[in-house]
């Protein structure tokens, strides 16, 4: 088991990362300090495989917990699953002390913490991945948010979790496809902030798509330290944490352009970071071997490089309307080297769309 620590200024927290925890979950909801009354989200994917043995854990724990499940999918991250949310911790008699706890991957962690961030004025809440996109990505850093028809994550807030159990057993029954998909934020660590760790995926390839124990536990615990560093650094986005958002600005065009439903997160992400290399390359940063070495590595993983059911003009509109976007300014992350990204607002507008181009199919 390894243990991974998010120090900030308040609010730091543990990141439990292992199989089988439910020991060390146990041991910390019976030390924690909260009230009676817990609620687990869920979506009917994972709490149909899930939540009875989680309710019974907690329940051993002293915590009276019942089950509120989401449908699956990038759809129900939005305002009004959030209210049904409510209405059913209202119903439970959850209190300022009662816990939220987050089981499932990135939509179920993101909502559930966006809850708890706004219930009763910010009520605690854990995180239990169950997706690798989830362990590698949403489930760090404290980001929690629904989505707008105007846009991805458009409303939301800075929320830290006050535990993170990443149980790696969680992932032998996810299908092969929701593997890749985390893969892609897996691929952007390296790319923006470890080469080592690049050349690593770039040599283990095949172990890491069998789910082999060490290569597993390895790129996992890797990904968190990464991120835990960033957010260490910057927890609100004012600076470094940008660097995270490689392949994200074109990645949420192209999921908004097939409605959410096309492409998982991470594939989205994989196809954005394929455009930011290019992007990267025709200003000058980086060579063709970098570029070539993102593509390939990304091709290796079964992840997509190329995009259906999106044009270029609607793509670019879109991006205007991303978060990370400023007085019509986009912050773009790009690549000047592997391990390392810079931030520039001067991208012309001939290079973004030629780069949307090359990554339509």
């Amino acid at each position: 088991m390894g243990e991974v620590n998010v120090i900030l200024p308040e609010n730091s927290y543990q990141i439990d990362i292992g199989k089988n925890l439910d020991d060390k979950v146990r041991a910390y909801f019976k030390g924690a300090g909260f009230s009676s009354r817990a609620l687990v989200v869920t979506d009917s994917n994972v709490g149909r495989l899930y939540e009875n043995a989680v309710e019974a854990l907690l329940r051993s724990a002293g915590l009276a917990a019942e089950t509120y499940r989401i449908p699956p999918g990038e759809r129900s991250k939005c305002l009004a699953e959030a209210e049904k949310i409510y209405t059913r911790a209202i119903a439970n008699g959850l209190d300022r002390k009662s816990v939220i706890c987050a089981l499932g991957g990135g939509v179920v962690g993101d909502l559930a913490g966006f809850v708890a961030a706004t219930y009763m004025r910010g009520i605690p809440y854990v995180q239990m991945p169950t997706s690798l996109l989830a362990q590698v990505d949403s489930s760090v850093g404290g980001k929690v948010a629904v989505n707008h028809p105007s846009g991805k994550n458009l409303i939301g807030a800075f929320y830290q979790p006050k535990r993170v159990f990443i149980d790696l057993a969680f992932l032998s029954t996810l299908p092969p496809r929701e593997i890749c998909t985390g893969l892609g934020e897996i691929v952007k660590y390296g790319a923006i902030y470890d080469e080592a760790f690049f050349a690593y995926l770039e040599k283990n390839g095949p172990a890491i798509l069998a789910l082999e124990s060490q290569a597993l536990e390895h790129i996992v615990t890797r990904s968190v330290e990464i991120k835990a560093d960033v957010v260490r650094q910057d927890e609100r986005e004012n600076g470094l944490r940008r660097i995270l958002n490689f392949g994200h600005t074109i990645g949420h065009a192209i999921e908004k352009e097939t409605q959410y439903v096309r492409y998982n997160h991470g594939e989205a992400v994989a196809i954005g970071m394929a455009g930011a290399a290019f992007i990267s390359r025709a200003l000058g940063l980086i060579d063709d071997t970098i570029v070539d070495r993102l593509l390939h590595l990304m091709e290796t993983l079964h992840l997509p490089i190329k995009a259906k059911g999106c044009t270029a003009d609607a793509m670019y509109k879109d991006i205007f309307h991303d978060k990370k976007t400023v007085d019509g300014q986009v912050n773009w992350v790009l690549l000047d080297a592997l391990g390392h990204v810079t931030v520039r607002r001067d991208v012309p507008e001939e290079i973004v769309r030629d780069a949307m181009a090359r990554i339509i199919e």
